[in-house]
């Protein structure tokens, strides 16, 4: 008998020495494209095996077993037969597919039949301790190179690898018991009846389809099962529109009629928005998990065609969920996300999602994910997709293991499954499980695939359903009877007959019942906010003191900070002891505030810790001690709320979306993120436009997301000035030539109607109010914050504490409080802006002397539009001009937004004439000379009383 021994420490210095000569890694192998070394001299001396045989057997107690490392190369993975998953049909050289391969390692057929002791790394062997080199290679070729392709050689952690080896090494582990199986066939029969019923009744309707994929139904049901048995309570699922109304009806457990009567034509919409169409839509549902008699919480988030776009906002959902669940093991709260192949290899956001998998204030502590890998993207063969070998390659970047297995072997899907979910429990790492499948019809149902895949759709024309190949099976085993199956698909034609019946009498379609993220208690039973005013949004004069007497302090004792921060909480200091604050203070009095009353403030973005303008440094770094830091806005009172502030990785999309995400678990916290620079935004646009803008009149969802965007021409350059003020505001719902009617809660009631809001806060105290309305309001909306750059030092960009105490409120409009004030029918112009071009008008026209005749008039709150106080400012001063000065560019910034809706106001009787740069296609000037030439120019424009002389409107 021989004797398996590692390489090279057992091998011998010769053997090691032959090994490097040949070119052969002692503790690697050669590439996959590599041939076979070349021929080693054979000694059969000794224990009676070559060096080859050493070598090779060796591999079983390495850890880079080659079958372990490319079995999945030659799997049988594609129900097709077509094309190998990895898109190369070249079998390695190292692998003993055929007698052939045994020359490679210096055997003959007649070695096959030796009995070798099995090492202890490995489990193929069971409760033997020994097997035949046939019986070795045929165990092997059974666990690695079958239906189930396993990539996870990679993980650079033994006990991980080994945990794996043992899940799917063991002989019998695929034993299924009858009542699974019987479990498994009445999953399936749901599955792929749903998806014919809906193919027989709504032929010619778009529903994206699950044919060919009909297992990952029972698939997700699998995790599902698995997780609530290891105490899992609640599931936050991300998918595309494939397959999502067979989840929905399936998985969620969505009524029949309510997905149904959405094929309806006659279906009305209720008045609660513009609706998405239903392969968009989401769902929550708590509900008994049937396996393991358990409470389970499963929520669908919606989401658009962009596909993708979901993943970072399921992972900030269920962050928050774990975080006021105190989960921070992820063991009561998980996501699930659903990819398609060409998605999966082709979207950034996946990249930038699997990096938030492992950081502290990220995590989730693992995620299972699942690709439905039908091998085509729309009509892109996936040669032309992807550079690398399979669609899952991505998740090597953190470390995960990937599970291809072939969807036409149920069984071996739902143990692949089973796995996983316990990987992730287990390690609280992602795992990602690759169904490799195919697309029974096109990319919808309208399409023809056989104009661009003529020979795939050949095979898969041929190609018996998994649901009568899986039947068959357990029917020739004697599991199940031909009368049991056709019984099980009668009863579930009849429950969609029956759920068909009754979507008949739905005539309105109610989108609030598909809702994702429901609150509990926050609005009324019909939805709606339970008032329709906003308290004022000061504090106590002793609150303001003690927030800035922590904010200019260390609370920990022995915590040495940098000199040059110590100035900094000497200047706090000198602040509080006078009643003022600057931006900073401000924005610790407003969080410190919402903290006291039990409200949540998470704070995330590109070094916000310490702010990018080295302004807010909430997190203090200890000197001396490595990784030792303090925050401040944690220590203010015994039974305050969390305060959590993190700095991201270098991320917009993934970033935004995960907040966006965190914001929609609960409406009692406030969730900031913060560009490094307002312009960065661009880059997460497509969370921008298709969720924040849009997503309650798509979902009926609110969010009370807040976005700071630094934003100001300060002479830096095209891409660190302008926030693109013009985007958030062309994408404001209020309309520019309704004149509204002054109501009595006008105020509030525009804020309930729009779909954002947009300001431009001049003043430290309006942002600090601006913060606590937004957690105030009866309601949430995005809120688009425009903030400053060089205002944050400005020494005017002061405020007092006595437009903060109690009583005090936000100022949508600041009106001219200087002499001009004091006679208007003497004011010859009336400035409107915004923001920081306020404090350069101010100064202009101190220089100038015309502080009587000229009067500044600042715009706070954008949008909504404040008609009602834009009127009474512009009939204070009667004999003024109009005019509205901005920094930015004519085609950008403001005046586009504020023009029709200064004409409506003023019922046309007035104009509103321009000052500002002239139109451009660059945000700003690279040049500091030319930026200072066009700022002079346009503060001369803005005090030229003659400049408008003449002109008509």
């Amino acid at each position: 008998m021989s004797q398996l021994r590692l390489l090279p420490s057992r091998l011998g210095a010769q053997a090691a020495r032959l090994l490097a000569a040949h070119d052969v890694p002692v503790f690697g192998w050669r590439s996959r494209s590599s041939g076979p070394p070349a021929a080693f001299p054979s000694s059969k001396g000794g224990g009676g095996s070559s060096y080859m045989e050493e070598m090779y057997f060796a591999w079983l107690e390495n850890p880079q077993s080659v079958h372990k490392i490319r079995g999945h190369h030659v799997a049988q993975l594609d129900p097709l037969g077509i094309l190998d998953a990895d898109l190369d049909s070249f079998v390695p050289s190292d692998l003993i597919t055929t007698i052939d391969k045994l020359a490679f390692y210096d055997l003959q057929e007649t070695d096959l039949d030796k009995e070798f002791q099995l090492p202890m790394t490995t489990f193929i062997g069971g409760s033997e301790n020994t097997l035949s080199l046939r019986e070795i290679i045929r165990r092997l070729e059974n666990t690695y190179c079958q239906h189930i392709g396993l990539e996870f050689m990679f993980i650079n952690d033994v006990e991980q690898c080994q945990w794996i080896r043992q899940k799917f090494e063991t002989p019998g582990v695929m034993q299924f018991s009858s009542e699974e199986k019987r479990t498994l066939l009445a999953r399936l029969v749901r599955s792929m009846r749903f998806e014919d019923f809906l193919a027989r009744k709504w032929s010619s309707e778009k529903r994206f389809g699950l044919e060919g994929c009909e297992v990952m139904i029972p698939a997700l049901k699998t995790v599902i099962d698995k997780s609530s048995e290891m105490g899992i309570e609640n599931v936050i699922l991300g998918m595309p529109h494939r397959g999502r109304l067979n989840v929905l009806a399936n998985v969620i457990r969505k009524d029949l009629e309510q997905i149904f009567c959405q094929f309806d034509p006659k279906l009305e919409a209720a008045d609660e928005g513009s609706g998405d169409v239903k392969y968009h839509l989401g769902m929550y549902h708590e509900r008994i998990n049937r396996v393991t008699n358990r409470n389970i919480t499963l929520s669908l988030v919606a989401n658009p065609s962009h596909l993708e776009a979901v993943d970072p906002v399921v992972q900030g959902k269920t962050k928050a969920e774990q975080f006021y669940r105190g989960d921070a093991q992820g063991k009561k709260v998980m996501s699930i996300l659903v990819h398609g192949d060409a998605a999966f290899a082709g979207q950034g956001v996946v990249y930038e999602t699997f990096h938030l998998s492992d950081l502290p204030s990220y995590t989730t502590n693992g995620t299972v994910h699942i690709v439905v890998n039908n091998q085509i993207g729309f009509t892109t063969d996936p040669r032309m997709a992807r550079s690398s070998p399979y669609p899952t390659d991505v998740a090597r970047v953190v470390n995960a293991p990937i599970f291809h297995v072939n969807a036409d072997d149920p069984e071996a899907v739902m143990y692949v499954c089973s796995v996983a979910a316990e990987w992730r429990n287990t390690f609280n790492k992602d795992v990602v499980v690759d169904l490799v499948c195919y697309r029974r019809r096109g990319h919808n149902e309208m399409d023809e695939p056989m104009f661009t895949q003529p020979l795939m759709y050949k095979q898969i024309h041929r190609q018996v359903p998994v649901l009568k190949k899986y039947a068959d099976k357990l029917i020739a085993e004697g599991t199940v009877t031909l009368q049991e199956f056709e019984e099980e698909i009668a009863k579930y034609d009849r429950i969609c007959e029956e759920a068909y019946g009754r979507s008949k009498d739905k005539k309105i379609l109610h989108i609030k019942h598909w809702l994702d993220s429901p609150w509990p208690g926050f609005f009324n039973v019909d939805g709606e906010p339970k008032s329709m005013t906003c308290p004022a949004t000061g504090i106590s004069e002793d609150v303001l003191t003690h927030i800035g007497s922590v904010a200019s302090s260390v609370p920990l004792e022995g915590f040495k900070i940098h000199t040059g921060l110590s100035r900094i909480l000497r200047g706090r200091a000198d602040m509080i002891k006078n009643r003022t604050v600057d931006w900073a203070l401000a924005e610790y009095m407003a969080f410190g505030s919402l903290l006291k009353e039990g409200i949540h403030v998470r704070l995330s973005g590109q070094d916000v810790e310490r702010g990018t303008f080295s302004h807010r440094h909430h997190v203090l770094h200890d000197q001396e001690v490595d990784r030792r830091t303090c925050v401040p806005m944690n220590h203010l009172w015994p039974d305050q709320a969390p305060y959590t502030v993190c700095n991201s990785s270098l991320s917009e999309y993934g970033v935004l979306g995960f907040e966006l995400g965190y914001a929609m678990a609960s409406p009692n916290a406030l969730v900031l993120w913060e560009a490094q620079f307002g312009d960065f935004h661009n880059t997460a646009q497509c969370i921008i436009d298709q969720f924040i803008s849009t997503g309650q009149a798509k979902w009926v969802r609110h969010n009370g997301i807040v976005l700071l965007l630094p934003h100001g021409m300060e002479g830096m350059g095209p891409e660190h000035s302008s926030a693109r003020p013009e985007r958030f505001l062309q994408m404001s719902n209020d309309d520019s030539d309704a004149y509204p009617a002054f109501t009595k809660d006008f105020e509030v009631s525009q804020l309930y109607d729009c779909n954002w809001i947009v300001v431009n806060c001049s003043t430290p105290a309006n942002y600090f109010h601006v913060l606590r309305r937004q957690i105030l309001l009866p309601f949430r909306k995005p809120l688009i914050i425009f903030t400053p750059k060089s205002l944050l030092r400005h020494p005017e960009a002061k405020s007092s504490f006595d437009q903060m105490v109690s009583g005090t409120s936000f100022q949508r409009v600041i009106p001219e409080d200087g002499v001009a004030a004091q006679a208007p029918e003497q004011v010859r112009r009336l400035i409107f802006c915004t923001g920081k071009v306020y404090y350069d008008l101010v100064k202009e026209r101190s220089s100038q002397g015309l502080e009587e005749k000229v009067a500044i008039t600042r715009l706070e709150q954008i949008s909504p539009f404040p008609f009602d106080l834009i009127k009474q400012e512009a009939e204070k001063y009667p004999r003024a001009e109009l005019a509205w000065c901005q920094e930015e560019h004519k085609n950008m910034g403001y005046y586009d937004y504020i023009s029709p809706r200064f004409t409506t106001t003023l019922r046309r009787t007035r104009p509103i004439w321009y000052v500002g740069r002239d139109p451009a296609a660059a945000p700003a000037t690279g040049n500091r000379n030319t930026h200072l030439v066009s700022l002079k120019k346009f503060l001369d424009t803005a005090f030229n009383l003659q400049a408008f002389e003449g002109k008509t409107f």
